[in-house]
């Protein structure tokens, strides 16, 4: 059949054709869904929208249809008599239901589609309260609201139109850090799903350590190491001098200290499922590091990521010098990376994600399309996109519109 032979009875109705709305709760069990549209098919009603949920077992079923023509040569009320038959078959199911009348379709949408991310350790009503108010007061409509996850914390999204991605964001930021929760708000879209890169800084964020202070603690001189990269990760010091300063320190050490390094190194809780998931669900992963390519090799083997950068520590006869080689990958050169994995993956950069924690990671995350900050230092937090503040990698997942069950299955799938 052509556009052309489509006939005007199968479009979405007007707002002046007669729907019904009709819902339907209780108990859910099997055969509900199929029992109410067997239940209307006898009235020749065409579907317009259905929307069901199941919460604790019980059910919310609501389908919008056209309202019954009356059958040829009836004088009695079509409407009524579906109306009737439905309350009739809710009852020998033991459930509940209600009929509005109406006209049209559901009314549209405001311009300007987020979504809003909510991760709370617990969430609490005296939160959900609060957002959904910070919510209305941009202007903005929560259209739908569901559950990513329940653990290992509780992941709520709420589908919003009506306000700007940019006005939501900069008023939910504010109520995150009051609430104590995280809140990421993304724009809606296929672009969202088609975020097919991620980028993380390893260490703080992929791996829980700095693994400059695991070659420090060989050499004897791990405080004084720690002191300069806190500073330097707080923004205070310069990266390159810093490091410089904090490898010099590490000359003399044998070479077999790497070995020790590599096994003393402790992914970050959730990483593993993290980098699983996204690349079960086709997504590329990469990680740039300023840290040193004795270690991100070896994790870019154990983890099977597509790429991996940092600086390297250079060796001569079996011996650290203190020195690195090679061009530096510090703040810059982060975001410059990622722009070059954009570009060999295929990918836009709007397209992209990264993941960070320190001041060097900012150029990295404000390039990408999401940045995310991780467990971040402050001045971290209140530059990137959205921060996450809970000990589990894998909650970044709920960020992309992952669901925990897509989580779980993709880990079944993993040999």
């Amino acid at each position: 059949m052509s556009a052309s032979q489509i006939t005007p009875a199968t479009a979405v109705p007007g707002d002046d054709v007669p729907t019904l709305l009709v819902k339907i709760f209780g108990k859910d069990r099997p055969g509900i869904t199929a029992g109410l549209f067997d239940t209307l098919a006898a009235y020749s009603v065409d579907v317009v929208d259905i929307e069901q949920v199941v919460t604790r077992g019980r059910i919310t079923l609501c389908a919008l249809v056209t309202a019954p023509s009356p059958a040829e040569g009836s004088t009695g009320s079509a409407e009524g008599d579906l109306r009737a038959t439905v309350h009739s078959w809710a009852e020998s199911m033991s459930l509940q239901a209600e009929i509005i009348s109406g006209r049209g379709d559901n009314r549209p949408r405001g311009t300007g589609r987020s979504h809003v991310t909510v991760l709370g350790h617990p969430l609490t009503a005296e939160t959900t309260a609060a957002i959904a108010a910070a919510i209305t007061a941009t202007g903005g409509n929560i259209d739908r609201i569901f559950r990513l996850a329940k653990y290992p914390v509780t992941a709520v999204e709420f589908a919003v139109s009506g306000a700007q991605t940019a006005t939501l964001r900069s008023v939910l930021a504010p109520e995150a850090a009051q609430l104590g929760v995280d809140i990421a708000v993304v724009a809606a879209g296929l672009q969202r799903r088609a975020q097919r890169l991620v980028v993380m800084d390893v260490d703080s964020t992929l791996i829980q350590d700095e693994v400059i202070e695991l070659f420090a603690a060989h050499a004897g001189c791990e405080a004084e190491v720690a002191e300069v990269t806190a500073a330097a990760m707080r923004g205070e010091l310069d990266f390159e001098q810093s490091l410089h300063a904090r490898v010099e320190l590490l000359g003399g050490l044998d070479a077999s200290v790497v070995e020790a390094v590599r096994k003393e190194v402790r992914l970050t809780p959730g990483a593993r499922t993290l980098v699983r998931t996204l690349k079960r669900l086709g997504y590329q992963v990469g990680v740039v590091s300023g840290g040193f390519t004795q270690v991100t090799d070896a994790l870019q083997e154990e983890l099977g990521l597509d790429f991996a950068s940092a600086n390297t520590l250079e060796i001569v006869d079996g011996k650290l010098t203190g020195r690195v080689t090679g061009e530096i990958v510090d703040r810059a050169g982060k975001a410059r990376l990622l722009r070059s994995f954009a570009q060999q993956a295929g990918v836009p950069l709007d397209q992209t994600v990264a993941i960070g924690d320190g001041a060097n990671d900012l150029d990295m995350l404000n390039t990408a399309g999401l940045g995310v900050a991780f467990n971040a230092k402050p001045v971290v937090r209140e530059a990137a996109h959205t921060a996450v503040n809970v000990p589990f990698l894998d909650t970044v997942l709920y960020l992309l519109g992952i669901t925990r069950e897509e989580v779980e299955a993709a880990e079944t799938h993993v040999g």
